[in-house]
């Protein structure tokens, strides 16, 4: 465990400092809110991925990861208006949206079945199967 930590403080430190010359590169900051993500900075993620949705508005994997980083900090209404966004936008992984550990809170919630239906007409409007998610 004690390299894995290493090399996300590297990776993070690495990244960072290319940020501090180049603040909107975007492919630096996608892989900086993961590694963000994969360290348990999720504040720090949240504010990358609120960075990658100004810079990049009709990109719907950022808003996927916006969803994450709001439910990762327990933010279920912010994280639903994202995903709905990125859905709208044209993501289309609903089998991994339906297992991203990332989103397991939100898959707790109500609303999130009407999410999968909606996923699910915009991706095959004509078969719209309802299959439970849980």
């Amino acid at each position: 465990m004690g390299k894995i930590k290493e090399d996300l403080d590297f990776q993070i430190g690495f990244f960072e400092g290319v940020l501090r010359r180049r603040p909107d590169y975007v492919d630096v900051l996608i892989v900086l809110g993961e590694v963000y993500t994969k360290k348990g900075l999720y504040q720090k993620g949240l504010k990358v991925d609120k960075k990658l949705s100004r810079l990049r508005p009709d990109n719907p994997i950022v808003h996927y990861n916006l969803a994450c980083s709001f439910s990762l900090l327990g933010d279920l209404s912010k994280s639903f208006r994202a995903i709905e966004r990125a859905i709208s936008l044209g993501y289309e992984d609903i089998a991994f949206m339906c297992k991203d550990p990332d989103l397991s809170n939100l898959r707790q919630d109500e609303r999130f079945e009407g999410l999968v239906q909606k996923a699910k007409r915009r991706k095959h409007p004509q078969d719209v199967s309802d299959v439970s998610t849980r």
